[in-house]
């Protein structure tokens, strides 16, 4: 028997009743990853405001939702023109992670090159992106192996590139 729990915007949360024993399970929205490159060969992250997390800053990839009603370039380029202004020409899937168990969702992980600029709004705000900052991939890793930038689960494609 599965009973919905919760359901909102970004997440699920179902009971699965298995032989006797209830299994809580989690359904999180899709997401993307992506590393610009531009034509220097340097990663263009970001440093973001995110008031409900703590530290509310972080240096990340360009990351979303990833939206169903378009493909994986669509997603890419929409992401991009929101939080860096630029799109692309060029994407390579360099990984796609699926979880599944107590927690379902999954990542897919893209580069993105040949970039031009275009800027679209971003929906949560034009001041939560306070920075685009380009990287030499070395110096990316090596601040991830540091510790400077914190390893979360949308860095580890770093180590793809």
């Amino acid at each position: 028997m599965i009973v919905e729990k919760y359901s909102g915007k970004y997440v699920q949360v179902k009971e699965h009743t298995i032989d006797g024993l209830v299994w809580e399970r989690v359904f999180l929205r899709g997401g993307l990853v992506v590393f610009p490159i531009n034509d220097k060969g340097e990663v263009l992250m970001v440093r973001e405001y995110r008031p409900h997390e703590t530290p509310n800053t972080r240096i990340k990839p360009v990351t979303g939702i990833y939206e169903e009603e378009y493909d994986l370039f669509e997603n890419v380029n929409r992401e991009m023109q929101e939080e860096i202004g630029f799109k692309c020409d060029d994407i390579e899937l360099i990984w796609e992670i699926n979880n599944t168990g107590t927690i379902n969702n999954f990542q897919k992980i893209v580069v993105a090159r040949n970039l031009t600029p275009s800027k679209i709004p971003n929906p949560d705000g034009e001041h939560t992106i306070q920075e685009v900052i380009p990287y030499k991939i070395e110096d990316l890793k090596a601040a991830l192996l540091n510790g400077d930038i914190p390893l979360r689960t949308s860095m580890i494609g770093i180590f793809k590139l």
